[in-house]
């Protein structure tokens, strides 16, 4: 299933496909092209029988015309320079497609968390941000958790920072415990989200949800939440998958009571009235809607012929190369792109940030609210450009929505001529 990586570069074709249908001026193109930095960092961290291990490590800031820069740190064994390249610039795009007033950046270590201890794993967190801690800050970039990191290191990476900057600045990163300035909403931020696009797409569509199947690939904090927002709105949710195998069920399974059992057993294989499912059969089945909210790369042209659902929602970063996204749109399935379907956790980590500035904290509801009416005007942007677009995808409309507003940003900065 793996293809080779070239992450940036296929981000950089997507611009391209946009920029050449919206006539783009090629200045801000020029802009886009490369990040203004990659920063490469090595990071010795003291083992716990004593040896030191040397690990490492990237951020990438792609571009900071509407904003600080901001995106995730992932600790992952497959973490290099090109999947960091890419991921900013995504985030570049997502924050813009949204209308959040941050640049894109991302950045990763080369490790397997499961093989560490938790004080390896503080150790490792706390020497990484100490590493780039010269580029980062509430003004200039603020990381966030992605994959393998969470709210526990978020607190270990406000700690060192603030212990280098001589004063508690909880505004460094976003995803935060509550207790030290995280936002109520934030968990489950990008599982709403994806739900709310859902939502906003079957109305433009005129797609009925009572009743739709869905299978979804991933059951962490994304595909946990959104399916159980999906349950609530009346979705049946036929199949779920993690690292571990899957539970299959066309009946319909229970997402509240799968992540109970999920948090008991530490996978969802083997759920009651379930069947093992494998991630290539759930990604092959017969459903209304397909969600693959685990990592990128998942979709590919060796199996996007074997697709079956309607829809394709995006719940994870890149999860499906230009290939198969080729494959899918001939076969007519209908794919709501990762800047648009997944960005409400950039949402509420912009309003993590903002709260922070003002020490001043939103109840739960509030976040909801906020976070809800930013993702139906990021739909109706997108479905906007789509529309006046004969032959076009979501996924080059969501671009070509991004485009227009970073366009207009470089032109009132004096980057660029209008």
């Amino acid at each position: 299933m793996s293809e080779p990586n070239r992450h940036y570069e296929v981000v950089s074709e997507l611009v391209e496909k946009a920029a050449t249908r919206m006539q783009l001026n090629p200045q801000v193109k020029e802009l886009l092209r490369e990040p203004i930095r990659t920063l490469t960092v090595s990071v010795p961290v003291k083992m716990d029988d004593g040896r030191v291990r040397v690990f490492q490590g990237f951020r990438c800031q792609h571009n900071d015309v509407l904003g600080p820069f901001k995106g995730g740190i992932r600790f992952h064994p497959e973490a290099d320079e090109d999947e960091v390249k890419a991921l900013a610039a995504l985030m570049t795009y997502k924050c813009s497609v949204v209308g959040l007033p941050f640049g894109g950046a991302k950045g990763g270590v080369l490790c397997d968390p499961s093989e560490l201890s938790q004080g390896e794993l503080e150790r490792l967190s706390r020497g990484f941000i100490k590493a780039i801690a010269n580029i980062i800050g509430p003004d200039k970039d603020i990381p966030a958790p992605d994959v393998n990191t969470n709210a526990l290191v978020m607190g270990w990476f406000v700690d060192e920072f603030s212990s280098i900057k001589g004063s508690y600045q909880p505004g460094v990163v976003t995803g935060k415990p509550l207790i030290l300035g995280g936002s109520k909403g934030r968990t489950e931020a990008t599982g709403r989200g994806v739900m709310l696009v859902i939502r906003e797409a079957a109305k433009a569509f005129g797609f009925p949800l009572d009743g739709a199947t869905v299978a979804i690939q991933g059951f962490g904090n994304v595909g946990n939440y959104a399916a159980k927002y999906l349950h609530d709105l009346g979705c049946k949710i036929i199949a779920v998958a993690d690292i571990f195998g899957g539970a299959y069920n066309p009946e319909g399974i229970d997402p509240y009571a799968l992540k109970e059992y999920e948090l008991a057993n530490r996978t969802v294989k083997g759920f009651s009235d379930t069947r093992p499912i494998s991630n290539e059969e759930l990604l092959a089945l017969e459903c209304d809607i397909l969600i693959p909210a685990a990592l990128g790369n998942q979709i590919t042209k060796a199996n996007a012929a074997n697709v079956k659902s309607k829809w394709i929602v995006e719940a994870a970063n890149g999860p499906t190369t230009p290939e198969a996204d080729k494959i899918l749109q001939d076969k007519g399935i209908l794919v709501i792109p990762d800047i648009l379907a997944n960005a409400g956790g950039v949402t509420v980590s912009y309003f993590e940030w903002v709260q922070n500035n003002y020490n001043y904290y939103w109840a739960e509801d509030e976040v909801g609210e906020r976070l809800e009416q930013v993702m139906v005007d990021a739909f109706q942007a997108v479905y906007g450009a789509y529309q006046g677009q004969e032959g076009t995808s979501l996924r080059v409309a969501a671009y070509m929505v991004a485009l227009e507003r970073l366009a207009r940003a470089m032109e009132a900065r004096g980057w660029v001529m209008a």
